[in-house]
Formats: C-alpha cells, sequence, structure tokens
C-alpha cells in the first residue's frame, strides 16, 4: 500500500496548484500507481485525492486489489471525470500524450473544453512516470528476480528437449508450459527458439524447422511475474560446435562479461555500449552488431534506459538493464548472450544465475 501511496505523492510534485489534475490513462502505469492489472479505465490525481475509475466489470476486484486511492465505477469516462473535476475545481488537466488516441484526444477537448477545462498534452506527464519507473524499489526487484528465477527452470528443464530431430517450435511451446506451470502469469515477449541458420536473425520466429547436430540453438526468453518482466539470452550447441562457431562465441562472451565490467551508477550507458561493441568491432564483426547493447526493463519488456550508441542516459542506483551483445552472420549463424542486471552504487547484481560459458547439450 505504501508504495502506491509514495508513488502518487512523488508523481503530485508536477502539480502546479490545486486546480490542475493529472490523467493516466496508460494501463501499465495505472496498475503501476494504483495496484490494479487489467484495467481498461484510468487513474486520476488532484493535489489531495487518487481515483482509480473503471467500470462495472472491475469495480469489485479494483476495490480488493487497489492501494491508496478511492475506486469510481463510471458509465462514462468522461462524464464521470467532468464530476470530479467540478467537485475538486479543475480548470486543467495534464494527459499521457503517448497513451490517447488521436480520436480520445480530440473527446477529450470536445467534452473538457464544454466545461471549461484546458487539456495539456505535452511530455511532462509521461516524463514525470517515466522518471519514477525507471528506479525500482525493493518490492520491484523482487518480483524481478522471481520472474528470473522462473525463466531459468524452465530453461534448465527444456534443454532437455534440445536435440536434433525436435522443432523450434516445439522447445517454445515447452518453455511457454513450463514457465506458467512454475508460477508465471504470462510469458514476457513472442519466445526466440531458433537453430541453424535461423541464429543468424535477431528477432526470429520459431517455426517447424528441425535441430540437427551441430547447430547453434538460440533462446531469448523471459517471464512475467506479478506483472514484472524478466528477459535472459543464451546460446547453446547441439552435440558438438565447430571450431568457426566457438571463436565466435567467445568473442561474444568477451563482449558481454566486459561490458558487465562498466556496469555501474554514474556511469553513461553509451559507455557500457561502446565497451561491448569496441571488442566485438576490433575482433572484425562491427557490422556484425547491428542493434543496441541494451534495455531497461521492468513493467514493460522494453523500458529505459536505452543501452546504445545514442541514448546519453546516465545509470542510478535502482535501475534494471539488460546487456546483450551479439554477432550475427547472415546465412550463417548468430549468437547473442544476455543478462539483467540491477544497477547498484558500485556495479551491478545480476540476476541471471546461469553460466555463460558455453553449453553443449
Amino acid at each position: 500500500m505504501s508504495a502506491q501511496f509514495d508513488r502518487v505523492n512523488s508523481l503530485r510534485k508536477i502539480i502546479e496548484n490545486n486546480k490542475q489534475a493529472l490523467l493516466i490513462t496508460n494501463e501499465i502505469d495505472v496498475y503501476y500507481f494504483s495496484g490494479f492489472q487489467k484495467s481498461e479505465g484510468a487513474f486520476l490525481v488532484t493535489s489531495d485525492a487518487a481515483y482509480l475509475l473503471v467500470d462495472f466489470r472491475y469495480t469489485e476486484a479494483a476495490k480488493k486489489h487497489s492501494f491508496g486511492c478511492e475506486v469510481v465505477e463510471y458509465t462514462s469516462l468522461t462524464v464521470k471525470l467532468k464530476e470530479l473535476f467540478d467537485f475538486h475545481g479543475i480548470d486543467t488537466v495534464l494527459i499521457q500524450p503517448s497513451a490517447v488516441k488521436l480520436s480520445t484526444y480530440h473527446l477529450f477537448i470536445k467534452e473538457f473544453n464544454s466545461k471549461g477545462i484546458s487539456v495539456v498534452s505535452d511530455d511532462r506527464l509521461d516524463k514525470a512516470v517515466q522518471d519514477l519507473r525507471i528506479i525500482k524499489s525493493d518490492d520491484e526487484v523482487l518480483c524481478i528476480e522471481k520472474a528470473q528465477k522462473i525463466t531459468e527452470k524452465a530453461f534448465y528443464e527444456v534443454l532437455n528437449y534440445v536435440k536434433p530431430g525436435v522443432s523450434e517450435r516445439t522447445v517454445a511451446v515447452e518453455l511457454e508450459y513450463l514457465m506458467k506451470k512454475y508460477g508465471a502469469q504470462d510469458i514476457s515477449f513472442d519466445l526466440i527458439t531458433i537453430t541453424g541458420q535461423k541464429t543468424s536473425l535477431p528477432h526470429g520466429v520459431p517455426s517447424d524447422d528441425i535441430i540437427s547436430e551441430g547447430d547453434f540453438f538460440t533462446m531469448d526468453i523471459g517471464a512475467v511475474y506479478n506483472g514484472y518482466h524478466s528477459d535472459m539470452t543464451r546460446t547453446v550447441a547441439v552435440k558438438s560446435c565447430s571450431d568457426e562457431k566457438r571463436d565466435i562465441y567467445n568473442i561474444v562472451l568477451k563482449a558481454q562479461t566486459t561490458a558487465l565490467e562498466a556496469v555501474k551508477a554514474g556511469v553513461n550507458s553509451t559507455v557500457v555500449d561502446k565497451t561491448a561493441r569496441d571488442i566485438i568491432t576490433e575482433a572484425g564483426y562491427g557490422k556484425c552488431f547491428g542493434h543496441s547493447t541494451g534495455h531497461g526493463v521492468g513493467l514493460d519488456i522494453h523500458e529505459l534506459p536505452a543501452v546504445s550508441t545514442k541514448s546519453g542516459r546516465i545509470l542510478d542506483e535502482g535501475m534494471v538493464i539488460t546487456v546483450e551483445p551479439g554477432i550475427y552472420l547472415e546465412r550463417k549463424f548468430g549468437v547473442r548472450i544476455e543478462d539483467m542486471v540491477l544497477v547498484t552504487k558500485n556495479g551491478y547484481k545480476n540476476f541471471a544465475t546461469i553460466s555463460k560459458d558455453l553449453i553443449i547439450v
């Protein structure tokens, strides 16, 4: 309960006077501030109150699972909002432009302006929410840690399926089943379980392609626990590994572990990216590493901060990021190794406990 209360109070800092209100409509942000998932409503913050607005389908559950706010049922969202605006004497409402469809924006303009209420759609509210969500609390870290543990348990078990004659799709289906069996509410994204030449595709899609001896097999996987995501990639070899594949694997491993050593509070995220990229470039494969080195993880699988050549974000304690360099040789094979870590004052805490030494199954 205190987490949601503190978050709302922190968000209130952008309210300039008691006639301003903040309207949160992004479903994940609504959960972040209210504690209630799966709402199609909104979260309204004034200088002295907070409301979770839901329709009849969610009222009972919202009252049971929300914290630090009053649950208000509506038939028409705009009608109920106007009633609350009138009650609090609101003349200006800040909205999330990133979460509002153009048609909804025009509806807000029409409905609220008719009551003398201005709609502000600049980036203030979005930025304030992002700045809060980018730093994870102890409770959030525990949820991410649990999601990672579920992922690893499923990974170890599914290695029994990674063998010649088995399809990529079979491994993906089994992984999803195992994660949910072990407590995941969902998978973090469409799982990537690819083999052979397809491992050169950073976001390859599992199909009926069959695993063969000598293949690399890449698994980019994650679970969701209590709304929070995990993200991990491991590349394993099937039965045997050629010298070329082993050499590429070791270059990526060196890039990944060296980049991890650069992670700590106060470091620019571009430094982490450059550390990994320089090692791969010096080995002659710079053009084969075309994506960023990492990204933030939390209630969304991709959050701030970006760990890229252009990010420029200074890492701070409590941020959760991935470090996932790769080398992709077109129509041959690819390697990616990814860990998810918590940024600390003097370094990082790695959520992943699985060895990164090359596994041959």
